[in-house]
């Protein structure tokens, strides 16, 4: 089997946005800082574990792309012409991108450990990872599946009420 380390190996700084309630434009953000670092010349992933309402496919007009298998796993979907901005999200997983994911949280935990171990970035020199809104089990399964590598931080996303 691939070792777990395998496909974060070539990410250089990994970025997590959180917000603690829902509306507040978690996915806007980590959007719009994939496209502006992307346009800085590096190489970016999204990795959208926000899996009850994944919008980044369809805010960068991916939502009907698929996803495809290799060697070392999942082969994200990307971005543009110059491939320079890659994206994994569970909206290209699903049979239509509305449909409902009602999954209890083992279910959720174990995708959340799949997409960090599981998706073949390559080398990125970030990736931005859009967590759903709220404080849930899925924050934690994606730190803890995260804890061996070098986070470079996160961005906590709020408003001014």
């Amino acid at each position: 089997t691939v070792p777990e380390r395998a496909n974060l190996a070539g990410v250089r700084h990994i970025l997590l946005v959180l917000s603690g309630k829902g509306g507040v434009g978690k996915s806007t953000i980590s959007t719009e800082l994939a496209l502006a670092l992307r346009n800085a010349g590096k190489r970016v992933g999204i990795l959208d574990v926000d899996l009850c309402g994944p919008s980044i496919p369809r805010m960068l007009r991916v939502q009907d792309s698929a996803v495809h298998q290799c060697d070392s796993g999942w082969v994200p979907v990307f971005v543009g012409q110059d491939k320079a901005l890659a994206l994994m999200s569970i909206g290209f997983l699903l049979e239509r991108p509305d449909d409902a994911v009602v999954w209890r949280g083992p279910k959720k935990n174990a995708l959340i450990k799949q997409f960090v171990t599981d998706v073949a970035w390559g080398d990125l020199d970030f990736l931005i990872v859009d967590t759903p809104p709220g404080t849930s089990d899925e924050h934690i399964s994606t730190v803890e599946a995260l804890r061996p590598y070098q986070l470079l931080g996160a961005i906590l996303v709020t408003t001014p009420q």
